[in-house]
């Protein structure tokens, strides 16, 4: 019978490296398991060689003045929500005395409450396991408008403002679809198709995007935005 232990060496248990913190900038410091979530304590990495110490207004060394707290929701695991609380530093500058904090950014954009991991999954979520907004916000362990938003921002982001979405676009379909089902607002929207594959007979069709409207006017004028990206028109 094959020895399953011998397969591999095993490293150290890490929950940084199980919790993909370190892709985030992040190290754990400590963790607490809540009825309804678990919390990890976090404090972020500064690598070696790092100009974070030094003020960038007028180039002397910050000192250590006191530290916050920024809570981020991350993606869950075992469905249960888990929280970083992150614990950042703040420094005062020996020369002019501005005050500033650790960069974050890996972690999460500014003023954000999901964590760029936890972001991921909810896209992942909606895209491909067709999850509805209200049960990823309840993974999550955030208010739905505070999911919606966040999804909405990341999905335009890398799936509509994408640098090179157009390239190779030579046949495309229009279609119109209901998306609101109220008395206020337009409810119907202009579907884009990228027929490409399906035409040469390589795969399946693509969404281009969605605008809001079905007038030849909107068609129109998404077409003259993208033209330079789709071959022949």
């Amino acid at each position: 019978m094959h020895d399953a232990t011998r397969a591999g060496a095993f490293a150290c248990a890490d929950l940084t490296t199980f919790c993909r913190l370190d892709e985030l900038g992040l190290v754990v410091t400590g963790q607490r398991l809540e009825p309804k979530r678990a919390v990890l304590a976090c404090k972020v990495v500064e690598p070696e060689g790092s100009l974070e110490r030094w003020c960038r207004r007028c180039g002397a060394e910050g000192r250590p003045r006191d530290t916050v707290t920024r809570e981020l929701a991350h993606e869950p695991f075992g469905w249960r929500p888990t929280t970083l609380r992150i614990t950042v530093r703040r420094y005062r500058c020996t020369g002019c005395g501005r005050v500033w904090r650790q960069d974050t950014s890996r972690a999460a954009e500014p003023r954000a409450k999901l964590s760029r991991r936890g972001l991921r999954w909810a896209l992942e979520a909606i895209v491909v396991g067709h999850l509805s907004m209200s049960r990823v916000a309840e993974a999550l362990a955030v208010a739905w408008g505070t999911a919606n938003n966040a999804v909405l921002a990341e999905g335009r982001r890398v799936l509509i403002e994408g640098e090179h979405r157009y390239d190779g676009v030579t046949a495309i379909g229009v279609d119109e679809h209901v998306w609101r089902h109220t008395r206020r607002g337009d409810k119907y929207v202009t579907v884009v198709i990228d027929l490409t594959a399906v035409r040469a007979g390589t795969g399946p069709a693509r969404l281009l995007d969605m605008v809001e409207g079905r007038s030849k006017k909107v068609f129109k004028t998404w077409l003259a935005g993208t033209s330079r990206g789709v071959v022949g028109f």
